[in-house]
C-alpha cells in the first residue's frame, strides 16, 4: 500500500513529491552526496491548502519516501515508510504544539540537530505543523538553518497559506499546494481506512465540507459527532436575546458540547479523559518525580519550572477552547450556507443533510440577503476570537445576529 493512498484528490502534489523522491535518490546515489540544485528536489517545502485538505499528512508522506528503501519512493511497506507513518522515525522530527504558538527556544534545539548527519536514513527531515503559529523571533531562528542547510536535511512547512510564513522564508521553499478532495473521495476513505458504515461516511464527508481529520472524528467518535449536533441544536434554539445569552453559555461549555457529566468525566462507555484530566495528571507526575506535596512548600529551586509548566497548562486550555469554538462557528456558517443554497435553488448537496428540514424552515424565512449577513457575522466572530476578543461576548454578540 502506498504511502500517497490517504492523499485523496492531490495528484498533482502526489506527482511532485514522486519526482522530487527520485531526485533525491540520484543525488544519494552521486558520488560527492552534494546537495541538489535541480528543479526537482529542494532542501526546504511548504506544504500550502485549505484546513483538512491533507498538509501534514503529505509532509509525512513525503518523508517517507525520501527514507523509503523500497523499489519505488513511498512504497507503504518497507521499515522506513512504515516508520514515519507511525511516527517514529529517528530521522523525522515534527515540531508541532498544544499552545498558541511555537517558541523559539523549541525551534531552535531542531536547528542545532539538523546540522547533525541523519542516523538510520539517507535524510534527516524536519516537520513544521501549523508554521503560521511561529512569531517573527522564531521565524528568523529558522531562517539561517534554511539559508544554508545541511546536505541531507530537509524542511518541511506546513500552514494554510503562502502569506502566513515571512517573505524571507517562503522565498527560499518550494511550495506544493494542495486543494479541497471532493465529498466523495473523503468518504470513500472513511469507509476503506477507517471501516464506517457508507452512508455515515458520506454524512460526515459533506458535514466536515471535506475535512479529512474533521470527517474521521465525525465517523468515528461520538464526542466530534455531539460537538457539532449541539452547536446546530443551539443555534436553532435562538429566538431573541435571551435565548442567545443562554446558548452563548452553552457554547462555552466544553463538558456539556462533547457529552460528558458535570464533573468533567466523559459519559458511561467513553475511557478517554478529558485534555484538563490529563493536564492534571502530567503536573501530578512532575511534583511526584521532583519528590514535593502539592500541599507543601515549593523549593525555589524548581519553582520558577512549576510556573512554566502551570502556564504552558494554561495556554494549551486557551488553544483548545480557541479550537473548540472556531469548529463550533463553521458548523453554524454550513448551516446558514446550506439555507443559502436552498434559497438560490443551486441544486449543489446540502452540508447538514441530516439537518434538511430545518434548513428548508428557516430558508423560508429569511431573504438570500440575511442569510449572507449571518454567515459574515460569523466570519467576523471567528476574526474576533483570533483577536483574543472575550470569547463569551464574541459567542453572544454572533448568535444575537443569527437569531
Amino acid at each position: 500500500m502506498s504511502v500517497f493512498q490517504e492523499l485523496v484528490g492531490q495528484a498533482e502534489a502526489i506527482e511532485e513529491i514522486q519526482r522530487a523522491s527520485a531526485a533525491a535518490r540520484s543525488i544519494v546515489a552521486a558520488s560527492d552526496g552534494s546537495p541538489a540544485h535541480s528543479s526537482a528536489m529542494s532542501h526546504a517545502w511548504l506544504f500550502t491548502g485549505p484546513p483538512g485538505s491533507g498538509r501534514s499528512y503529505a509532509a509525512r508522506a513525503f518523508a517517507a519516501a525520501l527514507l523509503c528503501s523500497g523499489d519505488e519512493p513511498g512504497c507503504g511497506e518497507c521499515a522506513g515508510c512504515r516508520a514515519v507513518l507511525a511516527n517514529n522515525h529517528p530521522d523525522v522530527d515534527i515540531v508541532s504544539t498544544e499552545l498558541v504558538t511555537i517558541s523559539a527556544d523549541e525551534v531552535r534545539s531542531y536547528v542545532s540537530k539538523s546540522y547533525l548527519a541523519p542516523s538510520s536514513g539517507k535524510w534527516r527531515i524536519f516537520i513544521i505543523e501549523d508554521a503560521d503559529r511561529m512569531i517573527s523571533r522564531t521565524t528568523n531562528v529558522l531562517l539561517k538553518a534554511i539559508e544554508e542547510p545541511a546536505p541531507r536535511t530537509v524542511w518541511m512547512l506546513c500552514t494554510a497559506a503562502v502569506a502566513d510564513v515571512l517573505p524571507t522564508i517562503r522565498s527560499r521553499c518550494r511550495n506544493i499546494n494542495l486543494v479541497t478532495p471532493d465529498v466523495e473521495d473523503v468518504a470513500r476513505l472513511l469507509v476503506e481506512r477507517d471501516g464506517v458504515d457508507p452512508k455515515d461516511a458520506m454524512i460526515a464527508a459533506r458535514a466536515s465540507q471535506a475535512h479529512i481529520g474533521v470527517a474521521r472524528a465525525l465517523a468515528t467518535d461520538p464526542e466530534a459527532g455531539l460537538l457539532r449536533k449541539n452547536t446546530l441544536d443551539a443555534l436553532l434554539s435562538v429566538r431573541g436575546v435571551g435565548d442567545a445569552v443562554v446558548a452563548a453559555q452553552r457554547l462555552l461549555d466544553a463538558d456539556a458540547m462533547h457529552g460528558r457529566n458535570a464533573n468533567g468525566a466523559k459519559k458511561k462507555g467513553s475511557k478517554a479523559s478529558t485534555e484538563s484530566d490529563r493536564d492534571a495528571e502530567a503536573r501530578e507526575k512532575m511534583m511526584d518525580a521532583l519528590g514535593l506535596d502539592s500541599s507543601g512548600r515549593i523549593p525555589a529551586s524548581v519553582r520558577s519550572q512549576l510556573i512554566t509548566d502551570k502556564d504552558n497548562a494554561k495556554r494549551r486550555q486557551t488553544r483548545r477552547e480557541r479550537d473548540m469554538l472556531d469548529r463550533e462557528l463553521i458548523y453554524m456558517q454550513s448551516f446558514f450556507r446550506d439555507v443559502l443554497v436552498v434559497q438560490l435553488e443551486t441544486g449543489i448537496n446540502l452540508v447538514n443533510s441530516d439537518y434538511e428540514q430545518q434548513v428548508y424552515q428557516r430558508a423560508q424565512m429569511l431573504t438570500p440577503e440575511q442569510a449572507v449577513e449571518k454567515i459574515d457575522a460569523l466570519s467576523l466572530a471567528r476574526e474576533r476570537l483570533k483577536g483574543n476578543v472575550a470569547a463569551l461576548l464574541t459567542m453572544e454578540a454572533a448568535l444575537i445576529s443569527t437569531r
